[in-house]
């Protein structure tokens, strides 16, 4: 298990961009399984949206990625702090609104790894229901 200090250490984020909690599973070069406990306090909630609060679906993608770099990192020693970049979303689909109180657990496949490219199927559920789905391409990049 990976606990919130070890991620700030290990990812470029911080507050309050910063979107996994914890990891509880984690193959090296092949999967990982990452919570963000979703609070209502989020900064992102006080507009999206008043009286209806909702997760915005592009940071349930985030925190998809981030989770995914944690994995890259972790597999490749000696990349920490090496830039990410997006390549490529594919085949992203949301299936259920993430409200305040919920448990996103953060499920990534790694599909494909070739130099610095990694590819990844990833999933978030919360109660075992699946609510997002998508295929991230990503690059670690040089060292600034």
């Amino acid at each position: 298990m990976i606990e919130i200090r070890e991620i700030m250490a290990t990812l470029p984020h911080a507050y309050p961009f910063l979107l996994v909690d914890r990891i509880v599973e984690m193959e090296l070069g092949k999967r990982i399984v990452g919570i963000k406990n979703v609070t209502v306090n989020e900064p992102f909630f006080t507009g999206h949206f008043p009286g209806r609060p909702i997760m915005p679906g592009v940071l349930i993608v985030e925190a998809l990625a981030q989770t995914a770099g944690i994995l890259a990192f972790k597999s490749e020693p000696g990349d920490e702090r090496k830039p990410v970049y997006f390549l490529g979303l594919d085949n992203v689909r949301f299936r259920k609104p993430v409200v305040p109180g919920d448990q996103l657990r953060l499920e990534l496949e790694v599909t494909r790894h070739r130099r610095s490219i990694w590819g990844f199927k990833g999933k978030a559920f919360v109660d075992n229901t699946l609510v997002a789905e998508a295929d991230l391409l990503a690059m670690l990049g040089e060292e600034e």
